[in-house]
């Protein structure tokens, strides 16, 4: 779990005060906004996006390292991306919208139960823990887990 502190950064994630939980989040414990709603938690799935840690990329022609939402999201797809690959290759359908078969599949991930995103120690939200969590949602996905579940 990426968290700095202040005045550095965290991970994000929390409960929507805008969008509805929906039905495949109904079984966990989520709980409700800072403004009392019961709204979507965020986020699924998680990724390495400590910028420390993150990616090396080429910019402009020098080599440097990234983080991020921006970083992580790629590579969530990409994940989704290589297994639709497989799937489709083997004659099968790719996975479309996954957040159900996520939510009903929680042992394909890797669960972060250490850390919080609270970067200064005064917002005393959201811990992570065991199942799904604002910090990390489900976890860190296990891409050879998730494609044998998918029948891949």
């Amino acid at each position: 779990m990426w968290n700095e502190g202040d005045p550095g950064g965290a991970g994000g994630g929390g409960v929507s005060n805008v969008f509805p939980r929906p039905s495949y989040q109904a079984s966990f414990k989520i709980p409700s906004s800072p403004k009392g709603t019961r709204g979507r938690g965020m986020p699924d799935v998680a990724g390495d996006a400590d910028p420390f840690t993150g990616y090396q990329v080429r910019v402009g022609g020098q080599n440097t390292v990234i983080g991020g939402t921006s970083a992580v999201a790629p590579l969530w797809a990409g994940l989704l991306a290589r297994i639709n690959e497989s799937l489709v290759s083997r004659g099968k359908s790719p996975v479309g919208f996954i957040n159900p078969l996520l939510y009903q599949s929680p042992m394909l991930f890797r669960d972060i139960v250490q850390g919080d995103n609270d970067i200064d120690g005064t917002l005393h939200k959201y811990k992570a823990g065991a199942g799904w969590d604002a910090c990390t949602g489900l976890g860190t996905p296990d891409g050879t887990k998730l494609l044998r579940a998918l029948g891949g």
